[in-house]
């Protein structure tokens, strides 16, 4: 399902269930060693996304170590992003030639707890998703702003190394599957550059994803 809102040059890979046959670099190994079994299984079943989406580059397989930030540390000159929820893994990967950055999100689509609208979502963004539930009452639009801030910082984290909180950021949603944000940072608190970040979106019913670029 990823592969429907990503742009041309990126490879994906995506499964509902954990492999049980993956093999784990010892880079790898040390970051789960352990781990409860089912966080074991993600990030191996993860790790096993992220190199199928290296082959259909066609790069070879390679370990991807966890950062200090728990982000995936990807062979040089390749970006890329994983995600994982119930039922649902992926990666993504692209050439840094390409792509500044990739950053992809995946959620169980149900409601997003009303406690946390006020520390997810700025009031102007509460109001446009009250908008498009009264449209489009199907999706929980709270929940893909969620998501969408999260394939955002994975993004930005890449670009600049920094943090990039959820009111950080105001997003813009369309229907059609597209969405804007725009970085409200203070100048002292953002990159000498902001690159510019494009944003899609997509839920089967049962799954939203979301992928945000940065070229």
């Amino acid at each position: 399902m990823i592969e429907r809102i990503l742009p041309d040059g990126v490879a994906a890979a995506w499964t509902t269930t954990d492999p049980a046959d993956v093999r784990l670099f010892p880079e790898e190994e040390a970051h789960v060693r352990g781990a409860v079994p089912s966080r074991r299984r993600e990030f191996a079943a993860g790790r096993h996304c992220a190199r199928q989406a290296l082959a259909r580059l066609g790069l070879p397989a390679a370990a991807i170590p966890t950062g200090d930030r728990g982000q995936p540390m990807w062979p040089d000159g390749v970006v890329g992003s994983i995600t994982h929820c119930d039922g649902y893994r992926a990666a993504v990967a692209a050439r840094g030639d390409r792509l500044a950055a990739i950053g992809i999100d995946a959620e169980v689509h149900r409601p997003l707890p009303t406690e946390l609208h006020a520390t997810v979502l700025l009031p102007d963004e509460r109001a446009d998703l009250a908008s498009l539930a009264a449209a489009d009452p199907a999706v929980h639009w709270p929940l893909v702003a969620f998501s969408a801030k999260e394939a955002l910082y994975k993004a930005w984290f890449t670009v600049t190394g920094r943090w990039l909180g959820f009111l950080d950021a105001r997003l813009r949603f369309d229907r059609a599957g597209a969405f804007t944000a725009d970085l409200l940072l203070p100048r002292e608190n953002g990159p000498s550059r902001v690159p510019s970040f494009a944003g899609r979106w997509h839920t089967d019913g049962a799954i939203v994803v979301t992928a945000v670029t940065a070229e």
